[in-house]
Formats: structure tokens, C-alpha cells, sequence
């Protein structure tokens, strides 16, 4: 344990010298996120526009997350459509996110391209101490995206993007809230959760740099779901000239809550658990010539999660994990007037030390290279291929082409062809948890294939696409069981195949003179999955995806005030529809911002995950005061 730790150290002092995902001439083109046109997204070796995008990606926008009634990564992302988020812990405490239809274990999470995803078990993928305040934007790539970012993005990624430094500010925001409700523990008084967050910009000629501290703590929603967090988040970039920059990241997180109904319900009434994630990232660019530029960029997430069956006894049910994942890549592009090359190399060592999984380690390489081009009018081309190597898995190739035709101005049609895979966890492989779950070492990887056509209109103030996806998932991974007494184990189901419909349009029809103006986001999608295994077994997580969900988030703003409603429908294949209407009222007091949320206004009774009922009507005051200096 010293010895991770002293690892851990050496790694964030190390990357004190370090890199951001956006270079400097970038940042005057993301200044106002409202405009996606102006988006570059960043796709490790090339840079594509939004306007130029042939898959299907959505994003959150600085903008919007002014805008929602959210205080948390989960929270934000609950409002995308297609994005499937089951929180087990209320206020941001624990969740899972899937993708049309994926599992939990099958999305990949980043922060500024770099991979965080938690390689014990993805419930853990979210235990992020990056605020709000810190986001520029957030993007979600749906559909196979081992091209372009490797393994495990089977069905997806979510790359959060920070903010770079503009401006030298201090802001501090606090707020509190609670359902008004009589609390189990000590029956007086109500539940609440409390929060703040300090924030401090700074910016030179050549240097800027962000620090964010931040604590939340409640008392849960209902009996034994107190949360308590603590989060400091620094990010420094370096800009010597036009043509170099140099970036850190470093983040830490002390997260603990209450676990009752999260794993083992009805038995684990008095669970309790503590998650602690560390990760420090060190990128750079350097632009060699008109043609060439180098991103090398190396990073590692440390976690600790302590998981306690019995709260007030230590001495039984007690899970204890240590695990750490080291990454190294060099991504490279070249450019020329008949198009663009990308290509690169990556290195990750993942290891682990449990009470109940055991010690392993494993290691995996990767090398791919892309190539876009516009030469053929009217016709964007990028193509590639990702070629893996797992110490366990052996070799895997995941090739894949994107192409969008401009059939008009604003319209234009898509169509993309993937292939990807997810390696098992060592949850997945090496648990045992008896009498509850049992890992299963002969698990094979998860293999995906899928085409989508889609057709996409864009413009200064329209954006709307629509269209049909077919995914094929090869040895796909559930916890099953034939009958109840048998422990959970993970199997290869023979296939899983899911059919999918989406359309999303987002409107915003003011020009900048309005005093009054009018904001909107509309999503649906449908989901026709279909198991193809004999087996009568249970499932414990593939019947619970979505069939249909709709989104619709509006915003009404006049002068300083501003109001949303931020409205979901979620229809799962084994539970009961619902539906969830969240609302904030918000005024701009020169430099003090105040805001009022209700979530879940009209007191729904639901369940995302596990057997945790979510909270019903919950209400918040919050400020936030900002000055410059």
C-alpha cells in the first residue's frame, strides 16, 4: 500500500510540468460554446469541426450547463438523449451510464481525451472530481469507438472537456437544499444536502492555470444514504510560442455514502462505502512543420474503494481494493492538400490488489492510423483501423469508416461502420463475493460491429439529426443466474442485437439584440434489442436498459433572468415508465448569480438501479459570486 501511494506521489508532482487538451488557437473559437458550428472536436490524432462530423455526437455545451438544473457530471448527462444514467447514489454520489442500450462496463470515460474509465469495475468510472464550473463542454460519441479511442468504447464515450483560462477571476459558490422530508436515522429533523466551491483563475501571457476545492455533504433522501465528498481539481497549461504548449491535470476525490439497496438488497440495509480516486495527466503538442504535429501524453488514475456489508462491524463483509491504471500514448497527424493522416501508439498497465478479487495485472498496446479527406466535392471520408494487443486477450484489429455527402448547403447525409471491443474487468473476471457474485476467468472479450445512416441539418441557430443504427455484440457479458439460491456470475451470451432510432434537434432562433429569448433541446430514441441465447437465466443487468426515452429541455431568458424546465421519459424493457420534470429559475445580479432548482417536481416515485428508491421532490438555493482581479 506505501508503495502505490509513494507511486502516486511521485506521478503528481511529475506532471506539475505538463499539457491541455485545447491549444491556444483554439480557445478564441470556443469562447461561446453556444455556437456548436464553431466546435472543433478533438479525436486524439484529428481534428474534425462539428459541421464536418459524420457520426453521431452530442454535446453539452458550457452554455447549457449554465442553463440545467445540475450540479454534477451525472446530473448533466441524465438530460442527453440516448445516454442512459442509473444512479444508485442521489446528489451525484454513485452512478452508472450506458449508451443506446450498452451496459455500464461498455462506455468509456475521458477527460480531455485521456482515459479514466476504472479498470475494477465501471461504477467507479464516474467518481470524478471535476466541477461544473471547470467544464467547457462535454461530448458524447455513440456507437463503436475503439477507431478512434481503443478498447472499451464497445458502445460509446463521453469526453469531458475543461475550460482553459482567460481571464484572471475568483469565484465561490454555495448552496443547499433538501426534500423536506423526516429523516429515518434520527427522527427529527429533515433531509438536506449542503455544498461550496472556490474556484481561482489565473492568466499570463504564457501561463494559465485553474484550481477548484470543493465539499458536499447530506444526509441522504432516506436511511443510510448520508453522502460526504471532498474534491480539488488543478489544470496548468504552458504556451512558449504559437507552435508548443505544455499541460497538467491533477485531481483527487474522497467520496463516501451510504450503500443501502446499492448491491445486495434487502441484506445490505447497513452497507457503507468509501471511494477514494486520484489521477494526474501530462500532455503536450508541438507543431514540427505546416504538416507535422506531435501529442505526446502519458497519465494514471489511482483508486481505493472500500466496501463495508456491515457499517458498525468491520470485522466480516468487508471488500477492500487498490487499483491502478498507467497509460502512455504518442498521437500524431500529418497533413496534405489532398488530406489528413493520424496515427499513433499507446501503452496501458492495469493492475490490482483486493481482499476478494485477488492481485493481477495486465498489459495492453495499441497502434491505429486514420486518414480524412475532402478531395471527392461534396463527399468527407475518414477511415482507419485500430490494432490491439491484450496480455490476456491476444491480438484484436477494430477498423471503421465514417462518411457524410453534402446534399445541400444545411443537409447532409451520414453513414458510419465500426467495430470494437471491451475487455472484461477484474470484477468481471476474478470477484468472489459468495454467496452474493462470482467472477468467471473464462470470460472472453466483448466484440461489437455496427452501421448507421443518418441524415443532419445544420446551421447558425438549427441543429437536427435523425437516424437508424444496428449493433451486433459477440460474447456479450451479463450477470446471470438459472436460479435464485446460485450466486451472480458474469457468462459470454451468444449474441446481443439491439435496433435504434434516434432524432435530436436544438434550437436557439435569437439574435444577439433580444432581451427576451428561447432556447431548446428535443431527443427521442428507440431501442429494439433481442437476445439471442436459449438459457432461462435471470439477468441482472440486460433487461433493464431503455426502449424509449425522450428529452426535452427549454429555456426562457429575459435580461438577467432566466428559466428551464428540463423534462425526461424513460420507458425501460422491465420496469415502469416515468416520468421527470426538473426546473431553475436563475438572476444576474452584476457579478452575484442566484438560482432556484426543483428536481423531480412533481414527486415521482422510481428506481434507476439496484433497489435504491431516487428522491422525490427536491428543492435548492444556490449562489455564486464572481470578481476579477
Amino acid at each position: 500500500m506505501s508503495k502505490k501511494i509513494t507511486l502516486l506521489a511521485l506521478a503528481l508532482v511529475a506532471s506539475t510540468y505538463a499539457f491541455s487538451q485545447v491549444n491556444s488557437d483554439q480557445v478564441e473559437r470556443l469562447k461561446d460554446t453556444t455556437n456548436l458550428s464553431e466546435v472543433i472536436i478533438n479525436q486524439n490524432r484529428l481534428q474534425i469541426p462539428f459541421t464536418k462530423q459524420t457520426r453521431n455526437i452530442q454535446i453539452i455545451t458550457q452554455e447549457d450547463i449554465k442553463r440545467l438544473p445540475a450540479r454534477s457530471v451525472n446530473e448533466l448527462l441524465a438530460y442527453i438523449n440516448g445516454v442512459d444514467i442509473r444512479q444508485r447514489g442521489p446528489f451525484g454520489s454513485q452512478a452508472d451510464v450506458n449508451i443506446d442500450g450498452g451496459s455500464f462496463e461498455q462506455t468509456l470515460i475521458l477527460l480531455n481525451g485521456a482515459k479514466i474509465s476504472d479498470p475494477q469495475t465501471a461504477h467507479h468510472s464516474l467518481n470524478l472530481p471535476i466541477p461544473t464550473e471547470a467544464i467547457e463542454r462535454i461530448e458524447i460519441i455513440k456507437g463503436p469507438a475503439s477507431r478512434i479511442y481503443g478498447i472499451n468504447s464497445l458502445t460509446g464515450a463521453i469526453n469531458i472537456v475543461t475550460k482553459s483560462a482567460t481571464s484572471n477571476l475568483i469565484s465561490a459558490q454555495i448552496y443547499t437544499g433538501s426534500s423536506f422530508q423526516n429523516s429515518e436515522d434520527t427522527k427529527t429533523g429533515k433531509y438536506y444536502g449542503k455544498g461550496f466551491q472556490l474556484g481561482i483563475m489565473n492568466k499570463t501571457s504564457k501561463f494559465d492555470q485553474q484550481l477548484y476545492l470543493g465539499h458536499e455533504d447530506s444526509n441522504g433522501q432516506r436511511y443510510n444514504t448520508a453522502s460526504k465528498n471532498n474534491k480539488i481539481y488543478y489544470q496548468g497549461t504552458y504556451t512558449p510560442d504559437s507552435l508548443n504548449n505544455i499541460a497538467t491535470s491533477i485531481g483527487y476525490i474522497d467520496n463516501q455514502f451510504g450503500a443501502n439497496g446499492y448491491y445486495a438488497s434487502p441484506g445490505d440495509k447497513e452497507s457503507y462505502e468509501l471511494v477514494k480516486t486520484a489521477f494526474a495527466t501530462i500532455q503536450s503538442k508541438h507543431k514540427l512543420s505546416e504538416a507535422l504535429t506531435l501529442s505526446p501524453r502519458i497519465s494514471n488514475r489511482y483508486n481505493e474503494d472500500d466496501y463495508r456489508y456491515f457499517r458498525h462491524d468491520l470485522s466480516k463483509a468487508r471488500s477492500q481494493h487498490y487499483n491502478n491504471a498507467f497509460m502512455a500514448e504518442l498521437n500524431a497527424s500529418y497533413d496534405q492538400n489532398y488530406g489528413s493522416f493520424g496515427l499513433g501508439i499507446e501503452s496501458r498497465f492495469e493492475n490490482i490488489t483486493s481482499s476478494n478479487i485477488g492481485k493481477h495485472s495486465r498489459e495492453n498496446y495499441g497502434g491505429y492510423i486514420e486518414f480524412k479527406t475532402e478531395m471527392i466535392k461534396n463527399l468527407y471520408i475518414n477511415l482507419g483501423t485500430y490494432v490491439n494487443y491484450n496480455s490476456d486477450y491476444s491480438w484484436q484489429v477494430f477498423p471503421g469508416i465514417d462518411l457524410g455527402y453534402d446534399l445541400h448547403t444545411n443537409w447532409k447525409l451520414i453513414f458510419n461502420a465500426g467495430s470494437s471491443q471491451r475487455i472484461p474487468s477484474f470484477t468481471d473476471l476474478y470477484l468472489n463475493q459468495r454467496p452474493a457474485n462470482i467472477g468467471n476467468p473464462q470470460l472472453q472479450a466483448e466484440r461489437a460491429k455496427q452501421i448507421e445512416g443518418a441524415v443532419k441539418y445544420t446551421s447558425a441557430h438549427i441543429i437536427a439529426q435523425a437516424g437508424y443504427f444496428y449493433r451486433t455484440i459477440s460474447d456479450f457479458i451479463d450477470w446471470t443466474r438459472s436460479v435464485n439460491t446460485e450466486p451472480w456470475q458474469p457468462q459470454n451470451i451468444d449474441n446481443n442485437k439491439v435496433q435504434g432510432f434516434h432524432a435530436n434537434l436544438r434550437i436557439d432562433l435569437n439574435s444577439a439584440e433580444s432581451h427576451t429569448k428561447y432556447y431548446a433541446t428535443i431527443g427521442y430514441s428507440y431501442l429494439h434489442p433481442k437476445l439471442e441465447d436459449g438459457r432461462p437465466n435471470a439477468s441482472k443487468y440486460t433487461i433493464e436498459s431503455l426502449r424509449n426515452q425522450v428529452n426535452l429541455n427549454l429555456t426562457v431568458s429575459h435580461k438577467s433572468w432566466s428559466l428551464t424546465t428540463a423534462n425526461r421519459f424513460n420507458e425501460r424493457l422491465s420496469y415502469k415508465s416515468y416520468y421527470i420534470s426538473d426546473v431553475r429559475v436563475s438572476n444576474q445580479i452584476n457579478k452575484l448569480n442566484l438560482y432556484a432548482d426543483a428536481q423531480n417536481l412533481f414527486n415521482v416515485k422510481y428506481i434507476e438501479a439496484g433497489a435504491v428508491p431516487m428522491p422525490g421532490t427536491w428543492y435548492t438555493l444556490g449562489a455564486k459570486y464572481t470578481i476579477s482581479y
